[in-house]
């Protein structure tokens, strides 16, 4: 079963080729909860198997990151900082994870240091796709902004191609282990819905 869900996934990713992977890596580091975790590894398993280049993986990855971030940033600039807070009032708006109370934690890391926080920040789940929000209502100068992003993206994506890269080249460890692995993933799950219920609850 576990075999055949990542045969599923690998199959996906071999048809959307590095154009594919840029477009799914926009999506992710814009305002859409698409999780990279999900995107860079399977590509990277590929690779591993000699079906995808791993650099020009990474290029696209980090490109994708760049280019989704940027729309992040202009969008938010042109709102600017009251607009941007109303709009995460809206309900449809906190469907897609961005919250005032998100946004609040993402300013407050970027005011310490835009350069740091830029860089940092795209290493940080949820903050990912929200520190270019404030850096865009904040007017942070864009080359600095795409530097800085661009660089985070950089580590984060070979981070997970590394993963990726690793876990095909030693598919007979992966197999042996893959019970475990299911229940982990399971477990992680689990927990994840757990605190999204006890949010919802509590508002905490």
């Amino acid at each position: 079963m576990f075999n055949a869900i990542i045969q599923w996934v690998l199959n996906i990713t071999a048809g959307l080729g590095y154009a594919g992977i840029t477009v799914l890596m926009a999506i992710e580091s814009s305002i859409m909860p698409l999780p990279s975790e999900i995107v860079i590894p399977p590509a990277a398993w590929l690779a591993s198997q000699g079906r995808m280049n791993l650099g020009f993986l990474i290029l696209a990855g980090t490109f994708g990151s760049v280019l989704g971030a940027s729309v992040n940033y202009w969008l938010s600039r042109w709102l600017g900082r009251l607009v941007v807070y109303k709009l995460a009032e809206k309900k449809i708006v906190r469907a897609l994870g961005i919250t005032p109370e998100g946004l609040e934690k993402a300013e407050k890391l970027f005011i310490k240091d835009s350069k740091r926080s830029t860089f940092i920040g795209r290493l940080i789940p949820v903050i990912r796709h929200l520190i270019s929000i404030p850096a865009g209502f904040c007017r942070m100068n864009y080359g600095s902004f795409v530097l800085f992003t661009a660089l985070g993206s950089l580590l984060w994506v070979s981070i997970l191609a590394g993963l990726g890269y690793f876990l095909g080249a030693n598919q007979v460890l992966l197999e042996q282990y893959y019970k475990e692995i299911t229940w982990a993933l399971l477990a992680l799950g689990v927990i994840w819905l757990a605190w999204k219920f006890r949010k919802h609850l509590f508002g905490k």
